[in-house]
């Protein structure tokens, strides 16, 4: 998919390739400032080939962490960033990686995914007259609504350990809702970690951009505030790290001292029996004087004493207060 957004009257407008652009030779009339692809054919690469002088690598979208391989200038003029943005949705959350090539005032951003970022610039771009004026003002505004959207994200992370927290602190808790609570948190501490990398990556572009020298007076700042919102982001992720931590370690506990109940109680027996054992051990070694085998009531006694062994530990322990 294709879409081509121009500038008209300091606004940004724009629709899908596929409702106005049907040839290359349409492609051609158009005066865009930013081309997004998603997903683009081979075809779709030949006409940004032939408009534009523009040759969209094959691996442009590949996991590349090398600081030089995502953030360089080609001798031509292109600026090539590579960046991840996030999507938090019902299916899973995950960091999508885009590629931007900023060549001849003209922004292209190649990636395999609808983004969730890309839809509110231009909603807002639609909305708010004169919210952009070059390519350069798209490329920041996509990482000013990129770090927004992970503001929102580490909100509703907030909210709901807030209900975590409730499972976790009431009275009782047993291993089936522990387990259940351990899950929760681990998929909060997986989104939470997702969106540290997206702010990380966010930043390593802006101070890309920064030091490039590409930016105006103006954008330079807006760059700046970026940067400020992305320090603030930082702070509340780790605050998320360290209450996932203590929710964490308090749901093991509870674990922990339901396991301990069990294995109490299987303490108490094995120290119940052991009276009885060598009761039973000392009758069953049949010496020929032991006074006991010529009594008639010899065996229901030992039975008597076996019991009173196993009856008397159980009483003391539930006087100390072992068993509860």
């Amino acid at each position: 998919m294709l879409n081509v957004f121009t500038l008209d009257n300091g606004r940004l407008k724009g629709g899908l390739f596929q409702e106005e652009i049907e040839t290359a030779e349409d492609l051609a009339l158009s005066r865009p400032i930013w081309v997004d692809l998603e997903s683009p054919t081979q075809e779709e690469k030949g006409w940004i080939r032939d408009r534009f002088g523009l040759t969209i690598p094959e691996d442009i979208v590949d996991e590349d962490l090398e600081e030089s391989a995502r953030f360089y200038e080609e001798d031509n003029g292109e600026l090539h960033i590579r960046s991840d943005f996030l999507i938090d949705d019902d299916e899973s959350a995950r960091n999508v990686r885009v590629a931007f090539i900023l060549y001849n005032n003209v922004l292209f951003s190649v990636h395999n995914e609808d983004l969730p970022v890309f839809r509110l610039l231009r909603l807002r771009a639609r909305r708010i007259p004169a919210l952009i004026e070059d390519a350069k003002d798209v490329l920041l505004k996509l990482y000013d609504a990129d770090a927004e959207y992970s503001a929102d994200v580490l909100e509703g992370i907030y909210d709901n350990l807030e209900k975590v927290s409730a499972r976790v602190l009431k009275k009782d808790v047993n291993d089936t809702e522990a387990g259940e609570v351990l899950a929760a948190i681990a998929r909060e501490e997986d989104l939470n970690g997702r969106i540290r990398r997206n702010v990380m990556d966010t930043r390593r572009a802006v101070s890309f951009m920064m030091r490039s020298r590409m930016l105006n007076a103006e954008q330079f700042e807006e760059s700046r505030q970026i940067l400020r919102d992305i320090d603030s982001l930082d702070s509340h992720t780790a605050f998320l790290f360290d209450k996932i931590n203590f929710l964490m370690d308090a749901t093991v506990g509870f674990i922990n001292i339901n396991q301990n109940k069990i294995i109490k109680i299987f303490s108490v027996a094995s120290v119940a029996l052991l009276p009885p054992t060598l009761i039973a051990s000392i009758y069953g070694m049949n010496f020929k004087h032991m006074p006991e085998l010529d009594w008639e009531w010899g065996y229901p006694f030992a039975l008597l004493l076996m019991v009173a062994t196993v009856a008397a530990p159980f009483v003391y322990f539930r006087r100390k207060g072992w068993l509860r």
